[in-house]
């Protein structure tokens, strides 16, 4: 069981949610420590004050704001926990949006919400199945590490979801990063939906989502351990340079498919023309065209048939 990383509420409007927050998440990297190479002694860091020159514990380490290099305010836990804040206990719900209209690079670490006891289970459940009938997302404020925060809750199998934001100004602008102007052609962008198509998938189950790295790393430590070779590293194929885009985009296709198991080339060059444009064409050939000629001769056989007939009828009296 996740131990709780924090107790307070939801709220929103007059309607207050118990919760436990937990950890949605798990780390299972490989962490390493600090050895001195010489004699293999473990390298710690160690808290000591300037003042006294000694290692100081964690009983006599508090946190303050630093006005100047002489005069510090110190602050306590307590005080921060009584913060003239609406959000110091409680997430406030400020407002119900479409999960679309979120960018997804506001979104951070997420934490599930655990109803905290008896009275908690009907609000909890009210708030639930309201977000998921719904389809929207809340978006609300919580006080957390010393900070105010920005948060989106959502449901994930029964269980409503806290994800930390980021706040509008901690996202740069990306616009000095763009690559200058350059002409892409329908083909190219055709190309490029076609290898999309040949990567799609329903989820993200497969055996090549597997963090790899720390099964590599895995199995240099038990190689050391047992005083046996180190596993080879595979050799990476040589990126090439791109003439076509084109061609790497073909090829691009070939091999999705191949890996795949489906048979048969891919070619995204031979691609269906526009209806409207061909019908422009014939329009435009029309005046000066073949069709025209045939359309002048038709009408001028209709004359001459015309004229025949009329010659061979009786003159009235």
């Amino acid at each position: 069981m996740p131990r709780t990383i924090w107790s307070g509420a939801i709220s929103f409007g007059l309607v207050t949610v118990p919760i436990n927050v937990v950890s949605a998440t798990e780390d299972h990297s490989i962490r390493f420590h600090q050895y001195h190479l010489e004699d293999g002694g473990r390298i710690r860091t160690r808290k000591v004050c300037e003042l006294e020159d000694r290692e100081v514990g964690q009983g006599e380490i508090g946190k303050g704001y630093e006005v100047t290099k002489t005069q510090v305010i110190p602050i306590s836990d307590e005080e921060l926990r009584e913060l003239p804040l609406p959000t110091a206990k409680s997430i406030e719900i400020e407002a119900f949006v479409p999960l679309e209209s979120v960018d997804p690079i506001r979104i951070g670490e997420g934490y599930y919400l655990q109803p905290a006891g008896q009275v908690a289970a009907k609000p909890y459940k009210l708030l639930r199945q309201a977000l998921a009938r719904s389809a929207k997302v809340a978006v609300a404020k919580y006080a957390w590490s010393g900070r105010e925060r920005l948060g989106l809750l959502r449901v994930r199998d029964d269980v409503i979801v806290l994800h930390a934001m980021r706040w509008p100004d901690e996202i740069r602008d990306p616009a000095e990063l763009l690559p200058p102007p350059v002409e892409i052609s329908q083909e190219e962008i055709d190309g490029a939906l076609a290898l999309m198509d040949t990567m799609t998938r329903e989820d993200l189950d497969g055996e090549e989502f597997r963090d790899t790295y720390t099964d590599a790393l895995a199995q240099v430590i038990e190689a050391k351990q047992g005083d046996k070779p180190l596993p080879e590293a595979p050799q990476p194929e040589e990126p090439g340079k791109v003439l076509d885009l084109m061609a790497a985009l073909t090829e691009s296709v070939s091999r999705a498919k191949a890996a795949r198991g489906e048979t048969g080339d891919a070619d995204v060059h031979d691609l269906p023309k526009k209806k409207t444009t061909a019908k422009k064409t014939a329009a435009k050939k029309t005046p000066t065209g073949k069709t025209a000629s045939k359309t002048t001769q038709k009408t001028t056989a209709a004359k001459k048939t015309t004229k025949k007939t009329a010659a061979r009828r009786p003159r009235s009296a």
